[in-house]
């Protein structure tokens, strides 16, 4: 479980493709990872299977996660965000975060706003649907608060956040550009609250 809070930038290193999967190597710069341990890589949970205490770790990307995600976009030298699992004594300063992408949304604007930045983004109408104003999204991993939502129009939304300049200068949202695939975390809550409000089947 993660909090969205992004901990710091890795840099991908190398980028091994296997058939159909990955095998991914940053930069990580935690010099104290563990075996087995989950490391949330621009939000999706992944696992280590290799790593070394100069920082550097090695990831294996299986293609349903290639499938639904941004990672398998990457290329050496590109930033990923990067946070380690939280603690039950953490303070969840973001919302809870599992790193199991939905989907892909798609920067379409970003616009100055007093100091910050609104970013506007092309959502998936399925994904949308768990969308609300002043609810919780995860970006890339980044726990961020939904400004605005627009009913979806052939299959896809418009979602606005606003980013702050210290979110914009410790994520890899510095580097993105228009048209540019974020990978997507809705909260789950919603889903549940969604899958235990449809009707009963009749017996």
């Amino acid at each position: 479980m993660f909090s969205g809070i992004i901990e710091k930038l890795g840099r991908v290193t190398t980028i091994e493709r296997q058939g159909g999967s990955l095998v991914l190597q940053l930069e990580t710069g935690y010099p104290d990872l563990e075996l087995g341990e989950s490391v949330a890589v621009n939000g999706v949970c992944l696992t280590v299977t290799a790593f070394a205490s100069e920082g550097m770790a090695t990831f294996f990307v299986s293609p349903e996660t290639i499938d639904r995600t941004n990672l398998g976009r990457l290329a050496p030298g590109k930033l990923v965000n990067l946070e380690r699992s939280v603690r039950l004594e953490t303070r969840l300063s973001g919302h809870l975060v599992q790193g199991h992408v939905d989907g892909t949304a798609f920067l379409s604007a970003i616009l100055p706003e007093a100091g910050s930045r609104r970013l506007e983004f092309q959502i998936p109408a399925e994904l949308a649907r768990y969308c609300v104003e002043k609810g919780s999204i995860a970006l890339n991993g980044i726990s961020l608060t939904v400004n605005g939502i627009t009913d979806a129009v052939s299959g896809k939304a418009s979602l606005f956040v606003t980013i702050i300049p210290h979110t914009w200068d410790h994520t890899n949202l510095q580097s993105i550009e228009v048209g540019d695939a974020l990978n997507v975390e809705v909260d789950v809550i919603a889903k549940y609250v969604e899958r235990l409000c449809q009707p009963y089947p009749k017996h």
